[in-house]
């Protein structure tokens, strides 16, 4: 992973909060993306940059199961989110279509947005302001997932 800015949100973040339903019958991914926290900060999309995070609070992701909502957060070039915890439908949809969920404890409570981060995924370890802290530390295999774009590519690739 590399430095990136840092996009702080609140607890209990939902997926219709990350995209709104009303966008899932746009065509694709492409579309949907301009909408990614519409409700919370509408100019997000065009501030976020390539390799940037998201970084939430306790129960990141919850609501309802829709892929989307990892979806555009990748399609945007998020390089990965931190948060306290997650909703495990929203984690385990990041990890199938190839977008790091990591479980950070300590680090959401110190940062804002605007702060810059390095997250290294192999050792564990986000850097922020100076100070490491400790993370998940991907397995592996979940880290192999991850570098094949997703479990369906990973999947594909195993034939």
């Amino acid at each position: 992973m590399s430095v990136g800015k840092i996009f702080k949100f609140h607890n209990d973040l939902d997926t219709d909060q990350i995209i709104a339903s009303q966008y899932l019958l746009l065509p694709n991914v492409d579309e949907m993306k301009v909408h990614a926290f519409e409700s919370l900060d509408p100019d997000f999309p065009n501030k976020v940059r390539p390799g940037d995070y998201v970084v939430g609070g306790e129960n990141f992701g919850c609501g309802s199961s829709r892929e989307q909502a990892p979806s555009v957060l990748k399609a945007l070039g998020v390089q990965a989110v931190v948060a306290k915890s997650f909703a495990r439908i929203f984690y385990r949809n990041a990890i199938n279509i190839g977008l790091p969920v990591i479980v950070c404890k300590e680090l959401p409570d110190v940062v804002q947005t605007g702060d810059e981060m390095d997250l290294s995924l192999s050792d564990g370890v986000a850097v922020t302001g100076g100070v490491a802290y400790t993370c998940t530390k991907l397995p592996e295999y979940m880290q192999n997932i991850l570098s094949q774009g997703g479990l369906i590519a990973s999947l594909n690739k195993e034939d």
